[in-house]
This record gives C-alpha cells, sequence and structure tokens, in this order.
C-alpha cells in the first residue's frame, strides 16, 4: 500500500489502489487457471512528487494522516539503544524478492539515507531470468519498482549495516501460476548459494485462486513450497506480508474481494513467518502517544485461518484460536498509511519525489531488519524462528520484548468481519509486536 504518485484520481484510489491487499489475483482462461503474484504497494494520490518529507503536523493539515520517518521508527521500536552497542546488522544479508525491480534503487536508497543522516548500504541486483528494460510507462514495472523501493529503505531503516540483495524477476506465465514459480527458483538458487540471512516477500496470492483448490486439491500450492523447505533446512529465515485485505481478499479478477473469510500464500505456509500490521501513534520524537492499533485505514492487515495447511505444532499452544488450522498473521509491525512511512524514489522522472508507504509490505522489510539484528547478535543464522516466537509470547513478559497489541481495534474489511486485537495471539495481528532491545537478545537465547 503506497500513498504516492500514479496520477489516479482519489475515487480511484480509494475504490481500488488504496483498498488493494498484498494477494492480488488475476482473471484467467477458464482451460489453464493462473494465479498471478502482485506487489502489495499501489498508487494513492495524497502525497503527490513532495520534493522533501513533511513534518506530521504538515501531513494532518494536507492530508489528515500521520506521517513519520526511519528516525521515529527507531525510537517506537527501541532500536538506538541496540546500535549504540555495535547491533545494526553488519555481516548479515536481507535478500529481497520482487519482479522487475527499481533501476534507481541504489540512488533513491542514497538519498533516503542522506535525508535522515543515516549511513547508506550498496544494494546488491541479480537478475533471474530475462528481465526486461524497465519502462516507467508500463504500471506494473512501476507497481514492483514502488514495492522495491520500500522494501529496500525499510529493511534499511531497521539494519542499516546489513547487506541488501534485490532478486529481480521477469514475471512469466507458466501452466498453473503466474510469476510465483520464478521467484521460488530464485529464491532457491539464493538459498543453495548462502546468499541471505533472511528472505523478505512482499507479495502473496489468495489460496482460494490456486488451480485445483476448489476440488480441495492443494497441490499447486504445495508443490510450491520447495524453496521454503530448503530454506528450512539451511537455517534462512522466511518473511511475507499477511496482506492488506483483512480477514478477506481478492479474487481471480484482481478487483472483487471474497464475500468470505480466506487467506493468502506465501504468508499461510507454516514454514514461513507471516507479518501482519499496525497502527503506531507517535510524537514527534517518535515515543508513543498512546499503544499500538491493529491497522485498519486504506487497507487492513490480512489474518486468519488458511484453508489449505492445518494448524503447526508451533501454535498448539494458541489452538483455542486458530483452531485446527494455520493462524496468520505471527508477528506484526508499522502497516498504516495513517502512519506510514517517507520513502523517497525517481524510477518514474515524471514522479520523482517522496510518497508516505504503508501495508503490510511495509511491515515485512521491517521486520527482515530486526531478524538481520537478532542474526548479528548470535553470530549465526536463527532460520525458522516460529517455535522461538511463539515460545517468548507463551512467557507473558515484558522481557521478552513482544508487546501485545490488544487495543480492541480489528480487521474487519469490504464488509467481511475480522478479528480483534485482544490479550495474547490473535488472528488481527498475531503475538503482538516487538520492543527490539528486549526481543533481539530474547529471540537469541530462546531455544530453536
Amino acid at each position: 500500500m503506497q500513498t504516492a504518485r500514479t496520477g489516479r484520481g482519489v475515487a480511484a484510489a480509494t475504490s481500488v489502489a488504496a483498498l488493494a491487499a498484498t494477494a492480488l489475483t488475476a482473471a484467467a482462461p477458464v482451460a489453464a487457471p493462473h494465479t498471478l503474484a502482485v506487489p502489495a504497494v499501489v498508487g494513492h494520490t495524497l502525497a503527490h512528487r513532495v520534493s522533501s518529507p513533511l513534518s506530521d503536523a504538515q501531513c494532518q493539515a494536507k492530508w489528515q494522516i500521520n506521517c513519520y520517518t526511519p528516525l521515529q521508527y527507531r525510537t517506537a521500536y527501541d532500536l538506538n539503544a541496540l546500535y549504540r552497542k555495535g547491533v545494526t546488522g553488519k555481516g548479515r544479508t536481507i535478500v529481497i524478492v520482487d519482479s522487475y525491480g527499481s533501476p534507481t534503487v541504489q540512488h533513491d536508497l542514497d538519498v533516503y539515507s542522506r535525508q535522515f543522516g543515516l549511513p547508506s548500504t550498496k544494494v546488491k541486483v541479480v537478475k533471474w531470468g530475462h528481465v526486461p528494460a524497465f519502462d516507467p510507462k508500463n504500471s506494473d514495472m512501476t507497481g514492483w519498482a514502488g514495492e522495491t523501493t520500500l522494501d529496500v529503505e525499510m529493511a534499511h531503516a531497521v539494519a542499516p549495516a546489513a547487506k541488501i540483495v534485490v532478486v529481480e524477476t521477469a514475471v512469466s506465465e507458466t501452466e498453473g501460476t503466474t510469476g510465483l514459480p520464478e521467484m521460488m527458483n530464485a529464491e532457491k538458487y539464493m538459498i543453495d548459494h548462502g546468499v541471505g540471512d533472511v528472505i523478505s516477500q512482499s507479495f502473496g496470492a489468495t489460496e482460494n485462486t490456486f488451480p485445483g483448490f476448489a476440488k480441495g486439491d492443494f497441490s499447486s500450492i504445495k508443490k510450491l513450497r520447495y524453496a521454503f523447505q530448503d530454506a528450512n533446512r539451511k537455517h534462512v529465515t522466511v518473511l511475507a506480508a499477511s496482506g492488506d485485505g483483512g480477514a478477506t481478499d481478492l479474487q481471480a479478477d484482481g478487483k472483487t474481494y471474497y464475500k468470505k473469510r480466506v487467506n493468502s500464500w506465501p504468508s499461510s505456509d507454516p514454514l514461513v513467518t507471516s507479518v501482519g500490521g499496525t497502527q503506531l501513534h507517535l510524537d514527534d520524537k517518535g515515543n508513543r502517544v498512546k499503544p499500538d492499533s491493529a491497522y485498519n485505514d486504506y487497507g487492513s492487515g490480512g489474518g486468519g485461518q488458511s484453508h489449505v495447511f492445518t494448524r503447526p505444532s508451533f501454535q498448539n499452544g494458541v489452538k483455542k484460536v486458530v483452531g485446527t488450522r494455520r493462524g496468520t498473521p505471527d508477528i506484526s509491525m508499522s502497516a498504516a498509511v495513517d502512519g506510514g512511512a517517507w520513502i523517497y524514489s525517481s524510477f518514474d522522472p515524471t514522479a520523482t519525489g517522496w510518497d508516505v508507504s504503508g501495508g503490510t509490505s511495509e511491515a515485512t522489510p521491517l521486520f527482515a531488519g530486526i531478524v538481520a539484528l537478532a542474526d548479528q547478535a548470535a553470530g549465526h543464522r536463527l532460520g525458522n524462528i516460529q517455535k522461538r516466537l511463539y515460545d517468548l509470547s507463551s512467557y507473558r513478559s515484558k522481557l521478552t520484548g513482544i508487546v501485545d497489541v490488544n487495543d480492541g481495534t480489528d480487521n474487519s474489511y469490504q464488509g467481511v468481519t475480522g478479528y480483534k486485537a485482544v490479550n495474547g495471539y490473535d488472528l488481527a495481528t498475531g503475538v503482538g509486536t516487538v520492543d527490539a532491545l528486549r526481543f533481539v537478545p530474547a529471540l537469541v537465547k530462546q531455544k530453536p
């Protein structure tokens, strides 16, 4: 989700772009069903080519939203004390997978870093397959470029010394699914060649849109799990955005929402840590003026029960909530557009400048940065963190750094009733969010 510069009208932005989800799907011929994963970042016209970031008060006056800098996030998530201890993500690598990528990602990160007084870092770009030349007039490409920009700048904001590898894939249609096999092949290659400690995925597709789903045949999803199985064996942490459609998500036409509760893959995969969304309420320095809420404004944090995967053992302690199914999300970070992050991009020469971005596509790279910090603190990859995460949550102690989100807000969306943020684990925000100063060492110490 992005408060961005696309030239779409406000009405269109509200009905389509601002209400879009991480898992978008495209219509396909009946004879050969296709599932298309597209980026969560979509245009919204509140912030249009802003020459420099505005203050929160200016955002409130101009667009009636809060807008935050990485410096405010660092205070909100208690990161500064970790930095002073030298825990900055140094020696760790975050892999970000996006189709097409952005031709200006390094330049944009440099501008972003300079604006906020952060050290920049080298972004390594890996092209997977025959990635076409970037065309700023192609809306698919600019959508993915916006996603790439958001992913890189958010990961860097949290783990400033971590290396970042952007894997650009060329979306191609194959029998069964579109784009996803390419992404999974790229991820497996990175894992097999020792590239990356944590993989951040800000994309997905509604489980119901995969071939065979209606008949109870989930093989089209399960055949795509090989990259995650590989990551699990080689101790690489895999994250995925839980989606921006609340308890529902988009149908195969990419525009219409299901009128019932659904879930999305890869977020729903038990081998993946599903990252949901919160709304931060901060002052100018980044201190909370009230507790976090469930993300629910121009989109809503994805969450609910998977229809494909049964409850994994790490969720046995929350079986009263998830029942017999895999529940998402697992944990949450900032995602609301009202409280979104300033992002700089120049991939579209007609719309260079600063935007305010949100969505679980923001939350996921933020948490990828947290994992990179933990990997550095541990001196090795933590790999699949699911059991550690739920064990820490079960202690119900502030010393774990897990902060419960329990203010009663919910992720209802598009007329589909969602779930409330209540005490303990819930299907709106998972186990909650984090206080990094406590969470990072607690995650390291917790037995896998």
